[in-house]
């Protein structure tokens, strides 16, 4: 059975990506992809389940290779998934320069674009999203109906210590702290 990538969803057509070809040499599938997402720090979209995922290190798939790879519009349609690579697209010493050729050589700008576009929208203080926005072309935003909507890039809260008021935080990974045996 043929899955649908994110290609076809947004009425495009889908090509062959170097950047999934280096993923699946790697060992890594779109499952793999979000494991090792979770792996380097997106342990909110953690769900319980043993990692499947082989150890990658970042000297062999990037974090902005990790964020292409997640958003690249070749892999297989997951709303899950976008969510997982608007997360690792901000991560802490990701290159805005090395994010928009990436997102070039994988046709997947609109989608870089549109997660840039959210993270100003909800952290205007946060020059990474404006620099970003700058280097990439201006694109048509993807079909609403496929993308999830900017908020599930974020996480709210209704109810603090101080009371009732929404605060606003962008998801993205935190660093883990490894444990010695």
């Amino acid at each position: 059975m043929k899955t649908t990538t994110l290609a076809e969803k947004l009425g495009t057509t889908t090509h062959i990506s170097p950047l999934l070809q280096k993923a699946k040499r790697l060992g890594l599938d779109a499952k793999a992809l979000e494991c090792l997402a979770i792996q380097r720090g997106c342990s909110y979209y953690q769900n319980g389940e043993k990692s499947s995922a082989p150890a990658v290190a970042e000297a062999q798939f990037s974090n902005e290779e990790l964020a292409l790879a997640l958003l690249n519009i070749a892999l297989r349609y997951d709303p899950q998934t976008i969510r997982l690579g608007a997360a690792m697209l901000s991560t802490e010493g990701n290159r805005i320069d090395r994010i928009a050729r990436l997102a070039k050589l994988e046709r997947s700008e609109a989608m870089v674009r549109y997660v840039a576009e959210a993270g100003q929208r909800f952290e205007p203080q946060n020059l990474f999203w404006r620099d970003l926005l700058l280097l990439l072309p201006a694109t048509p935003p993807p079909k609403s109906s496929v993308v999830p909507h900017p908020t599930r890039f974020v996480a709210m809260t209704g109810v603090t210590r101080r009371g009732a008021e929404t605060v606003i935080q962008w998801i993205r990974p935190q660093k883990t702290i490894l444990q010695n045996g």
